[in-house]
Formats: C-alpha cells, structure tokens, sequence
C-alpha cells in the first residue's frame, strides 16, 4: 500500500500511512486488528462472522476490528487492510486534532482563576 510503514505500537507491529494507524499485528500472531468504520466493521462480520469481531470496549464501538488470521483467507485480510488503509491515507495529516491540543493548557488555567 502506498506510503505505508511498519513500526512498533505497544510491543508488537503495526502498519501506518499518513502517520496514522490502520492495522496491528498481535504479538500471538494469531490476530490481527483493522481500523474501519462502524459501518464497514458491520458488513465485515456479516460477510465473514467467523473471522472478524469488534475490539473490545469504544475501540470496537470506532470500528477496530480484530481479525482470526486462521480462519481468513488473504483476499478477505487484503480487502479488509486496504479499507483500513483508505481511512487513514486519504484524510489529511492536519485535519486530525491531537489529544494534547484538546487538553487546556494549565498556564492559561491559572490564569482564569
């Protein structure tokens, strides 16, 4: 996929484009996991409800989806990875918002009071 990179996220590979993340590997190497919409999440486990589950908690609610290596076959992985890359490689690197720049800085906090 164009641009995309391997790095290191907690201990185990991921992939980005775009600086962002859009798929890990687990350090079992029995899973993998994909960023997609909620939309898409649905109508990968409807399609496949063997292979792909929701990540646990609001990451699953986002659309991060876990994928059962064994039970894929590499056309399902490769589609369901080039949707994820999609998200994250089309949507301008500074159109995200840090969390530290929703953070109020604590000077300016101080100064309020």
């Amino acid at each position: 996929m164009p641009d995309a990179v391997e790095r290191s996220h907690m201990g185990h590979p991921d992939f980005r484009a775009n600086g962002r993340i859009f798929a890990t590997l687990h350090p079992d190497l029995l899973w993998g996991t994909v960023k997609v919409a909620p939309e898409e999440q649905e109508e990968l486990m409807r399609l496949h409800p063997d292979v792909f589950v929701p990540s646990s908690g609001a990451w699953g609610r986002q659309g991060w989806t876990n994928i059962k290596l064994a039970a894929a076959d590499e056309a399902t992985v490769r589609g369901a990875l080039s949707l994820a890359w999609e998200i994250v490689a089309t949507k301008p690197r500074d159109a995200r918002t840090s969390r530290a720049a929703k953070r109020p800085r604590r000077k300016a906090a101080r100064k309020r009071r």
